[in-house]
């Protein structure tokens, strides 16, 4: 007998009573309080004096127990704002936690900063200490990056400034995605439909549907171009103002700090993505023919084909999620199970929610929350299984101090891709017939050209924006141009036409806590891809060890975690082209069941 979940989360066990409620403003007057006491004790310390290991000590507790209770807040205000896009409350909470993060910020910053006055000698004995050992990596690279940025009190101020400048600019976006309202018929009537319910129809099995929702879809993000054009620039403009005044030439300096990454493994990969992708074209051509076209329209890419069926339900879904985690990893089904059974999954498809889907944890509660409109699509149903992944991940890392527990954005999607992974492997294996193996070989390629092919268009655009923006704002004509042109590199001649207005539709583009918010995702997918290759090997044990490597992310390099838990080097193309040719492996089976 199969479970009946709600597909409607509940937030009241982290705060009672949404953006009103009075259990969250206490906790934030209280975090507020204990923010600005720490800022102003920092500030007392100085600059010039080194500090004593007690005080480090007791700088480095507080920091991490703010860090974890800051995070709380921004995740359940995140959620309210995604739940309703009208809850102009948790748009003002917002700003708020954004004020607070500035002041968190600033206070980080002083702390970085007496870390470099502690001399070496005894700076290690400190971390060697058995409060700090743990996060001894992160300490050393705090320090490090201090030393790359302006004195604390300029970056204060332009964290201070970035509130109602560069986080604000982000912040539009949820304004101008409200703003999106695609009139559709259907069933003799017409509905008003909002972004995220007209985005599940550009995937529909239907062409005529795919064709008519990609024309109104364009038009739409058209209308909305001047204000998306506005936000864009002023958002690259205020990181490119920042960079210049810490000296920083290059944009993805940051990104790949971030991402504890060398610009050796960024060129490794992306030489390995752009050096695999014919069979990628093989297998457009080979969908495109089943489509009964000369080439797919990019709109098309995301098509099912193969099998036809009803909607897979949200209960459906959900034991095949469990049962594929289970087969892998018995920790990883209790996840979902205590996900699905706990009502952490926000799924419903209804008017007034933002489009996309996250995860996002609760450090205090020792829960997550997952954010997406399911409306019983085989990509449903990878999203929901890529959420749970990072669900995971979250509770790999529980336990860890703070610090530690910060992994950055590229190994955690890692564990996310693992997971569709996993649910594709079932259920392919327990295909029953040729035309359910057709459909479930395009949904993998569909994400190796996700992954591969669009993913690589927005870091082309993205790399090519920032330098031009150098020079000055550039207009929506400018804007397309751009993104066409990163497409058709990506994409080849595989496509018979495109999304100018991409970078006006997707929210990535507009996130301020992770600048480049395109190229982990290749990272991870392709990264996962190779764990797979590890874990066929090895055999049942495996799951062991990627538990280790999950918990390893935020406290080494991604180059030292693949040498430790993998032994593979990462800023050799070797291990990513051999990834791509493991992704796209599925090419020729699916050219065989489409009969070439």
């Amino acid at each position: 007998m199969t479970d009946s979940y709600s597909q409607i989360w509940d937030l009241d066990q982290i705060f009672s009573g949404g953006s009103e409620s009075p259990e969250f403003a206490a906790f934030s007057e209280a975090l507020e309080k204990e923010t600005g006491a720490l800022l102003a004790e920092l500030q007392a310390a100085g600059e010039e004096e080194v500090a004593s290991d007690e005080a480090l000590n007791d700088w480095t507790s507080r920091l991490q127990d703010l860090m974890a209770r800051l995070r709380e807040a921004f995740s359940y205000v995140g959620c309210l704002s995604a739940q309703n896009m009208e809850d102009r409350k948790a748009t003002a909470w917002t700003e708020k936690l954004q004020t607070l993060s500035a002041k968190l910020g600033q206070s980080l910053d002083l702390y970085d900063a007496a870390l470099a006055l502690v001399p070496e000698e005894r700076l290690e004995a400190w971390i060697a200490s058995e409060s700090v050992s743990e996060i001894a990596f992160v300490v050393r690279e705090r320090r490090d990056f201090v030393k790359e940025k302006l004195p604390p009190a300029l970056e204060a101020l332009a964290s201070e400034l970035a509130v109602d400048g560069y986080h604000g600019w982000g912040e539009n976006y949820q304004t101008i995605v409200s703003r999106i309202a695609i009139p559709w018929e259907e069933d003799g009537e017409t509905k008003t439909l909002s972004a995220g319910q007209a985005f599940n129809k550009l995937s529909n099995p239907n062409q005529r549907v795919r064709d008519e929702m990609g024309a109104k879809w364009e038009e739409a993000w058209a209308g909305q171009a001047d204000l998306a054009a506005d936000s864009l620039n002023r958002l690259a403009g205020f990181r490119l103002k920042l960079y210049q005044a810490r000296g920083w030439q290059d944009p993805l300096k940051e990104p790949l700090l971030i991402n504890r990454m060398s610009r050796d493994t960024l060129e490794a990969m992306w030489e390995g993505v752009s050096g695999g992708m014919e069979p990628l074209k093989r297998y457009m051509a080979a969908k495109a023919r089943l489509l009964g076209k000369e080439r797919l329209d990019w709109h098309d890419v995301s098509a099912p084909v193969g099998a036809e069926g009803g909607a897979i339900g949200y209960d459906e879904a959900a034991a095949l999620i469990k049962d594929a985690f289970g087969s892998f990893s018995p920790a990883q089904a209790k996840l979902a199970e205590r996900a699905f059974g706990g009502r952490w999954i926000e799924a419903e498809d209804r008017a007034g929610k933002r489009p996309g889907g996250f995860c996002t944890d609760f450090p205090l509660t020792g829960e997550t929350r997952i954010f997406m409109t399911y409306s019983g699509t085989p990509d449903n149903v990878s999203t929901l299984a890529h959420e749970l992944g990072h669900a995971y991940h979250d509770v790999c890392v529980d336990g860890l101090p703070q610090f530690g527990r910060n992994y950055a954005m590229n190994v955690a999607e890692t564990a996310s891709t693992f997971a569709e992974g996993l649910v594709s492997d079932a259920l392919l294996r327990a295909a029953g017939s040729d035309a359910e193996r057709l459909s479930l070989l395009d949904e993998r390629l569909q994400r190796a050209s996700a992954f591969c092919n669009n993913i690589r268009a927005r870091f082309l655009f993205e790399t090519r924006f920032y330098e031009a923006r150098k020079s000055g704002m550039l207009d929506v004509q400018a804007l397309n141009e751009l993104m066409v042109a990163a497409q058709k590199e990506a994409f080849g001649d595989a496509l018979a036409s495109w999304h100018p207005h991409f970078w006006a539709a997707k929210l990535h583009f507009y996130a301020t806590d992770v600048p480049f918010y395109n190229f982990p995702y290749t990272f991870g997918y392709l990264f996962s891809t190779g764990i797979a290759a590890v874990a066929e090997a090895e055999g049942p044990g495996f799951h062991e060890r990627y538990d280790r490597l999950l918990r390893d992310t935020g406290l080494m390099t991604v180059e030292e975690l693949g040498r430790r838990h993998l032994g593979v080097e990462l800023d050799k193309p070797a291990f990513w082209q051999a990834a791509v040719s493991r992704a796209t492996a599925d090419v020729h089976a699916f050219e065989a069941l489409c009969g070439r």
